[in-house]
């Protein structure tokens, strides 16, 4: 147990007409069979698979690897490499990919739904139970669906769970030197200003000086974007600014659209990166003329 998770959403009318239609993200241990944590999401979205590893990291402790599909969430689509990615011979991560790399957890892709059966299965199982439960409590949104499915899980592992091959778990204990708050969050390099501050879309994030420094102009720093809506400045591990914003954003999507910030993320695709507008030289121009 805990050497194996695989995870997945599943879009269905959950509610059966009561409420939206929802996607449920979750993970099953491909050992027992255990469901650590789900979560119903307006779509399958990146915040969704962050707050289910979130849940299992707190329950249980840190999975080996995790089997997924070919999503945007977790892998770069087939857009052309930047320069920085083909100098370092790899390509950047998506923010989902960046939380499993800091955990330490291997990402393998499947290349056909079969591949994964096991939670395909899983699906099939809660759209008849579950969706049975929903209708019986008479839950017509996705906060009275969440209540549902935590009592269901309950029942559901109690019931279906089977012992492993191996007793002993492969769980891996989370360190003490690591907070929950600072992974499991979007992360965006930024440039400081020279008035000591960071743009990150429509907000003004203000450097105050410090006993280690009086100014961080042009310094590289680390944006950290949490969903309770907190924006926080990291440099080298120290946190040197935060701003709580009035109204949270309520979806996360993969970070490839939605509310963007000014700045390149992490996994933007070239694209969508701001072109510098400069114009080739003319035929004219010294530096196009033989050195002859």
């Amino acid at each position: 147990e805990g050497m194996l998770l695989q995870v997945d959403g599943s879009r269905h009318d959950w509610l059966e007409g009561r409420g939206p239609y929802l996607s449920l993200v979750g993970a099953i241990d491909d050992a027992t069979g255990l469901v650590p944590s789900a979560c119903f999401r307006e779509q399958e979205d990146a915040q969704g698979y962050f707050t289910v590893m979130r849940q299992v990291v707190q329950r249980h402790g840190i999975p080996h690897a995790l089997y997924s599909d070919q999503h945007s969430i977790f892998m770069i689509g087939k857009a052309t490499p930047t320069l920085e990615e083909q100098l370092s011979g790899q390509r950047r991560p998506t923010q989902f990919g960046r939380l499993l790399d800091e955990l330490g957890v291997r990402l393998i892709l499947a290349r056909s739904p079969q591949a994964k059966g096991r939670v395909e299965r899983l699906w099939g199982t809660f759209q008849d139970r579950l969706t049975s439960e929903l209708r019986l409590a008479g839950a017509a949104s996705q906060t009275d669906a969440e209540h549902v499915l935590a009592r269901y899980l309950q029942r559901h592992n109690r019931r279906f769970t089977v012992p492993a091959a191996d007793a002993e778990p492969a769980w891996m204990p989370w360190p003490a030197t690591l907070r929950l708050a600072e992974l499991f969050c979007f992360k965006y390099q930024r440039v400081v200003a020279n008035d000591n501050t960071v743009r990150f879309g429509t907000h003004l994030l203000d450097i105050p000086p410090n006993r280690a420094r009086n100014s961080y102009a042009r310094a590289r720093v680390e944006v950290h974007e949490r969903f309770d809506g907190t924006l926080c400045v990291y440099y080298r591990g120290e946190c040197l600014a935060r701003l709580e914003l009035t109204e949270p954003p309520s979806a996360y999507r993969t970070g490839n659209s939605g509310q963007a910030p000014a700045e390149p993320r992490y996994h933007d695709p070239p694209a969508c990166r701001p072109t510098l507008g400069r114009q080739p030289p003319p035929p004219s121009h010294p530096w196009k003329r033989s050195y002859k």
